[in-house]
């Protein structure tokens, strides 16, 4: 594995466990005991029936395209050689919404509504990240 020069995530307390589960190619969810909301990013109370009751949740890792920008410009000199890329932020089918990259589509090509499916990357030893690609049979 070559050396990764972009930002990783430093997850807090409550993320510790989404970050666990990238490790392990899984995307958990909070979701709620009494009222079966999902929501993201995690926090101590359900954001719908305020329950207190909620455990991480396997997503079914699909959803779709919201919106997106087009990055032209170099902020962080790791991404310069992927100038121009698109960050996404894509609504999962259980409804939150997550930012990342969506990967094997070119900015041009991409759309609102696309469909999407996580994929994880392990960028380092320590560190996996979920990313999205096009789903081929939608």
């Amino acid at each position: 594995m070559s050396a990764y020069n972009k930002p990783l995530p430093k997850p807090a307390v409550e993320s510790k466990p989404f970050w666990d589960g990238c490790k392990k190619h899984r995307l958990l969810l909070p979701r709620c005991l009494r009222c079966g909301s999902y929501w993201f990013p995690a926090s101590v109370t359900c954001p719908k029936c305020l329950s207190l009751q909620w455990e991480w949740a396997p997503s079914r890792e699909k959803g779709k395209v919201h919106s997106f920008g087009v990055y032209h410009r170099v902020y962080q000199e790791g991404f310069e050689p992927e100038i121009p890329y698109a960050v996404a932020l894509v609504q999962l089918d259980e409804g939150p919404r997550l930012l990342s990259n969506i990967v094997g589509c070119s900015p041009e090509e991409l759309r609102c509504d696309m469909r999407v499916e996580v994929f994880f990357d392990d960028v380092t030893g320590d560190t996996t990240l979920y990313k999205f690609r096009l789903v081929e049979n939608p």
